[in-house]
């Protein structure tokens, strides 16, 4: 054996000879769906791979196949439990053979899938969605807006050629109360990978005009179940949860809320439910407007009447009420006219009574001129006879002592020198003896 090689068809053959013994059974694994393909025949061909949870660095990969008949049964069951496409990027669990191809090589065949499990992981990974956006602030900020009394001017969201589109604006144009509405199409792809892209895409649209419109409906209707993921994800969500209108949402479907529907002000079924909700909020407005009109004919004659007969009551006591305000006006005009004439007269004696006082006050003002006149000329002699020039003529003289006026014998000492001052000259002399 050793001295005669393999061939790679021997090699090969051994190996899947190995397999088939060690690994007869099937097996159910876990991965994530990657290269999903399906040929002109129906077989699927895809590509299993497992990830690093902290990353997204591969840890095993391995090619499978689903054959025809196999693939058509599993892939409506899968879609039909999940409401979700079976394409890449899902986390399946499947049941498989290990199969070895001498050509082909490794694979796996799938022959069973559980939708439970990516069921499971798409609300995981709405959980995680919902989880942010409430972290974040926005999750319920669309919600609390306040619907607008009259819903009319409707911006929708939706393929041009979906049939929902046509039922909701049918719904509105055929109302039986006779309503008027105004929705205008911004179209967007509503299925597949854009889905995302293209409706905040039509939403930035709505948002550059957005005075122009009441509220958002984004309808879909018509379209298959497998095609929601595009309404599951955070871009979409963060854009419409902090929308400046009120989103309402129909996108047919019955038995899950996307993230979409748990973020929107309102989630209705379908297309048809969202122009019924409509209609019926413009129908409680034209209901509280006919309730305030019948207390408005109610009301406005018992209010007339009300006031026509305080207007008469008013009327009948005007005259009595004149009568009285003339009264107390003419009392008032003739209390006014006494004080005035009391006043007038008082003020009257007050100023003769000052007029007659004149001449004696100024007989008093003369004779008190004089006597002032007298006396200050007295005073003027007793200054001028005390004046030191005519006690200094009379023979009397002034002993000055560094300028100052010695009166004191006693304060002067011997060698003082002493100045003296007569009616004519003066001379200085010195102290011998005291």
């Amino acid at each position: 054996m050793e001295n005669k090689p393999l061939s790679l068809l021997e090699l090969n053959s051994l190996v899947r000879r190995s397999i088939t013994s060690c690994l007869p059974d099937e097996y159910w694994v876990q991965a994530e769906l990657s290269d999903v393909r399906v040929n002109y025949s129906g077989h699927c061909y895809l590509e299993f791979v497992q990830k690093d949870a902290t990353g997204n660095a591969l840890l095993a990969k391995a090619r499978g196949i689903i054959w025809a008949n196999v693939f058509t049964r599993l892939r409506s069951y899968f879609e039909r439990e999940t409401g979700q496409a079976f394409v890449s990027g899902l986390k399946v669990l499947v049941k498989v053979t290990v199969d070895f191809h001498e050509l082909y090589g490794y694979s796996l065949t799938v022959v069973n899938i559980d939708p439970t499990y990516t069921l499971g992981d798409m609300i995981r990974r709405r959980k995680e969605i919902l989880r942010q956006l409430d972290e974040e602030g926005i999750l319920t900020l669309n919600k609390e807006l306040e619907l607008p009394v009259l819903t009319q001017r409707i911006a929708v969201i939706s393929s041009a050629t979906a049939a929902g589109y046509g039922d909701f604006c049918n719904q509105l144009l055929h109302n039986s109360f006779g309503f008027v509405f105004y929705p205008r199409l911004f179209q967007a792809i509503m299925q597949g990978e854009q889905v995302e892209q293209s409706i905040i895409q039509a939403l930035d649209r709505i948002n550059a005009t957005r005075d122009n419109w009441d509220v958002v409906v984004i309808i879909r209707g018509g379209g298959a179940t497998s095609d929601l993921s595009g309404f599951d994800t955070y871009d979409l969500a963060a854009n419409c949860a902090q929308f400046p209108l009120p989103i309402i949402t129909g996108i047919g479907h019955e038995r899950d809320d996307t993230v979409l529907d748990m973020i929107s002000h309102t989630r209705v079924k379908t297309p048809t439910a969202a122009a019924e909700f409509l209609i019926n909020h413009v129908r409680q407005t034209a209901q509280e407007l006919e309730a305030y009109e019948e207390v408005i004919y109610q009301e406005v004659p018992r209010l007339l009447q009300q006031e026509k007969q305080r207007l008469d009551s008013f009327v009948t006591r005007i005259p009595g009420q004149v009568q009285m305000r003339l009264q107390r006006e003419n009392f008032r005009q003739e209390k006014f006219q006494n004080r005035m004439k009391t006043a007038w007269q008082s003020r009257l004696l007050q100023e003769n009574y000052r007029l007659q006082l004149m001449p004696r006050l100024l007989s008093a003002l003369q004779n008190r001129v004089q006597r002032e006149t007298h006396r200050l000329e007295l005073l003027a002699q007793r200054v001028d006879s005390a004046s030191p020039e005519k006690l200094l003529k009379k023979g009397y003289s002034l002993t000055l002592l560094d300028g100052k006026v010695v009166t004191d014998a006693s304060l002067l000492k011997p060698g003082d020198e002493v100045e003296t001052r007569l009616a004519k000259g003066k001379f200085r002399s010195k102290v011998i003896n005291k």
